[in-house]
């Protein structure tokens, strides 16, 4: 029995070897052969011409890797195959066929990695390269390959890297590219191709490195922030622009040299921590020159020259003390070069000529040339001639920089809430409308009627672009030319006017005047808090634009450039529409929630404004510490949301200082009296839907934030629990009330 068992054991073996191995060997024998064509066709490389002299031509894994050829093996197949040539030398041969030859690499049906360099391959590349399936791999760089890129790459599912350098490929980028589910490495460049970026490529979210330079390639590069895995993005010597692409955060080369962008850039790339090498050069880019840009936590390779970008340099700048290379030549800059630049001279490549520094190591223009030509990207002032329609006065800050702080606020106690509360009762007739401003001294008053307005289509969470520095002729052509029919309004501190971007997008676009000799430390920084607000309950910045005074490059005014919604403002919602469209008390209790949280995503972000602006901007904070100071603005903004909620209640607007103080009285009586008596002063389109237990909470935090000593009143926090405590009391009244409605109705189905 034991001879038998062992018997079919060697019986069952010998059938496995008769099997397996004739394959095994016919295997060997195709790759070799392939090999010996391969030769034959190139007439190349010499490694595989003595491999054809071999009396045992299947040890073709044991040859050994020269410059011209290198290959891999795993379990006696092929899996690797370098032939690298020398700049198409020695020629191929007259009959050589590109077809032929790559039809004949499928006889290597293993070959994950084939790289054909510098081999003078000519013609379109066959479509036989797509029955490498195994393919992971391919670089057929520094060739003669023609035609469009070959539909048949979309085969190879496994490509990770697609190297096609330095050929004569024409056509488009092709939108089936984004069909390669693993693809890493896409490199393009020094090729033929034409056309814009197909939009498909912002969904290749494997894409590690994107190559595309010289080409004819142009138009504006679709949005890329999706890609979070792109280290590499090189666009280098095409015709891209006029827009400054939206970029991935984990970014290390960025390369937009030598293309046709004419807009401002985004301060964005203040969040690249990882990037290494920044080149912008050679382009038309307006804006400002942000100093954040040589603090980049890993800048090593600096390079803006050949632009337009405008502002002052200081001797006590900071920078990165790894930068290798910086290159700010050929652009408006004034003042004088950073003292951190200049050290380490001897390790650090510094270019900066042809600018307006008061540094003449290098060779400068005089000062009014920065200046003129600084006007000249710029937008230019309104004509004064022009019909204005008024928003009324305005709290004047003591400084321009307080104009833009006010700014800041206007953006934050804008809010989506009510935006989406508003829009979905007013589908029907979606007309614009702006509501006039009044006269009024109490700053909130003036921010619920300035700038913010409640749209029919944005949404909470909506996605926004990325903030940039916008250029003349984005305005110009916005806006008409700042045509009169698309002013919204005029104040103390310039006018707003309505605009439309290219792609359809409508805009609130705001001057500020900033005061002569403003220094650009302050006005650069407040600009990157306010690229920040990016929230659900915030009306956002997109963007700004800069004008020079003509005496000086110094800054005259900014134009800040708002996301535009149309259909009024929180006041229209609560007190000057009609009586069925106005905001019911639940809407109007998380139109509160929504400004509450708004503000209290401002505050950090104001709080590091006002304590980098030191002693610039004048205040009425007390004197002490930059977070004493800073304390005391957030409990001012906690009393501005105490304005905002008496609005809410009463359901008119608050329009002079002296009658907070009266109605906060009448509030806090109210609260000493019955349930009736607190209502008789609710608006009465409300009074008969709030709960008591609601109300009476919205009435007491009010009168807590308009306490007259600052410590007195509540913190955001504090308001925000109130208030969703009057949501969710609010909302249990009419659950119980609508279940109470119901619950005969209920019984009788059942019935």
């Amino acid at each position: 029995m034991a001879k038998l068992v062992c018997h079919s054991h060697l019986l069952l073996l010998i059938i496995v070897f008769l099997s397996v191995h004739p394959s095994s060997q016919r295997q060997q024998h195709t790759q070799s052969q392939t090999l010996l064509k391969i030769q034959q066709l190139l007439n190349y490389p010499s490694a595989l011409t003595s491999f054809s002299h071999r009396s045992n031509t299947t040890d073709f894994c044991k040859i050994e890797p020269t410059p011209s050829l290198t290959l891999s093996c795993y379990e006696g197949n092929i899996t690797q195959l370098h032939i690298i040539g020398n700049n198409g030398f020695p020629p191929l041969p007259r009959d050589f066929s590109a077809d032929y030859f790559f039809a004949t690499l499928v006889g290597l049906r293993s070959l994950k990695v084939l790289s054909l360099v510098s081999l003078g391959l000519w013609g379109p590349m066959p479509a036989s390269i797509g029955h490498l399936s195994s393919l992971e791999i391919l670089n057929v760089s520094t060739n003669y390959l023609s035609g469009t890129v070959p539909l048949q790459l979309s085969h190879l599912r496994n490509l990770q890297t697609l190297i096609l350098d330095h050929n004569k490929f024409t056509g488009q980028v092709p939108g089936w590219l984004s069909s390669l589910p693993v693809l890493a490495v896409l490199s393009l460049k020094n090729n033929m191709l034409n056309g814009s970026l197909p939009y498909s490529l912002a969904s290749l979210q494997t894409l590690r490195v994107l190559c595309l330079s010289s080409n004819f390639l142009s138009g504006d590069v679709p949005d890329l922030r999706n890609l979070t895995n792109l280290q590499v993005f090189d666009l280098e010597d095409n015709y891209f622009g006029p827009h400054f692409p939206s970029m991935p955060s984990k970014l290390v080369t960025l390369v937009l040299r030598k293309n046709k962008f004419r807009s401002g850039i985004q301060t964005a790339l203040g969040s690249c921590y990882q990037l290494q090498k920044l080149d912008i050069s050679l382009n038309g880019f307006v804006g400002p020159f942000l100093s954040s840009w040589l603090l980049l936590p890993s800048i090593k390779y600096l390079d803006i020259a050949g632009n337009k970008l405008t502002g002052f340099l200081f001797k006590n700048m900071t920078c990165n003390s790894e930068l290798a290379f910086v290159n700010l030549s050929s652009n408006l800059l004034s003042g004088d070069m950073p003292t951190c630049l200049k050290k380490d001279s001897k390790s650090r490549v510094v270019l900066y000529s042809g600018n307006c520094l008061a540094d003449e190591d290098q060779k400068q223009h005089p000062s009014y040339l920065c200046h003129n030509e600084a006007l000249a990207v710029q937008i230019p002032p309104p004509s004064e001639e022009k019909h204005r329609r008024t928003y009324g006065k305005q709290v004047v800050a003591s400084s321009a920089v307080g104009g833009i702080v006010g700014a800041i606020a206007v953006v934050g106690l804008a809010f989506m809430a009510a935006k989406k509360f508003y829009s979905e009762q007013n589908t029907k007739t979606p007309q614009t409308r702006l509501i006039a401003d009044r006269v009024s001294a109490v700053n909130t008053a003036k921010l619920l009627s300035d700038a913010k307005y409640i749209s029919d289509t944005m949404k909470l969470g909506a996605s926004l672009p990325a903030y940039r520095t916008f250029a003349l002729e984005e305005l110009q052509e916005a806006t008409h030319n700042f045509d009169d029919s698309t002013l919204l309004g005029e104040g103390s501190h310039g006018q707003i006017y309505r605009g439309k971007l290219p792609d359809g997008t409508f805009v609130a676009i705001r001057g500020l005047k900033m005061r002569k000799r403003q220094s650009p430390q302050v006005y650069t920084h407040l600009l990157e808090q306010i690229s920040k607000l990016r929230h659900s309950h915030l009306v956002s910045a997109l963007g700004h634009c800069l004008e020079c005074h003509p005496d000086d490059s110094g800054v005259s005014r900014i134009f800040l450039i708002f996301e535009f919604v149309p259909n009024g403002t929180l006041r229209g919602c609560i007190s000057e529409g009609p009586p069925g469209r106005k905001l019911t008390w639940p809407q109007r209790i998380i139109a509160a929630i929504g400004v509450a949280k708004g503000i209290h995503y401002n505050l950090p972000l104001l709080a590091e404004s006002r304590g980098t602006m030191g002693t610039t901007v004048s205040s009425p904070a007390p004197k002490g510490s930059i977070q004493a100071r800073a304390s005391h603005e957030c409990k001012n903004d906690v009393f501005d949301i105490g304005v905002i909620l008496l609005e809410i209640i009463l359901g008119r607007p608050i329009m002079f200082q002296n009658e907070v103080g009266v109605l906060k009285d009448l509030l806090q009586v109210s609260l000493t009296t019955d349930d009736t008596g607190r209502r008789s002063i609710v608006d009465p389109a409300v009074h008969k839907e709030c709960s008591d237990e609601s109300l009476k909470t919205m009435m007491e935090i009010c009168v807590r934030c308009l306490s007259i000593e600052p410590t007195d009143r509540p913190s955001v926090d504090d308001i925000l629990w109130n208030l969703q405590f009057a949501a969710q009391v609010q909302d249990s009244v009419r659950e119980d009330y609508l279940s109470h409605q119901g619950s005969p109705v209920s019984s009788s189905q059942q019935v």
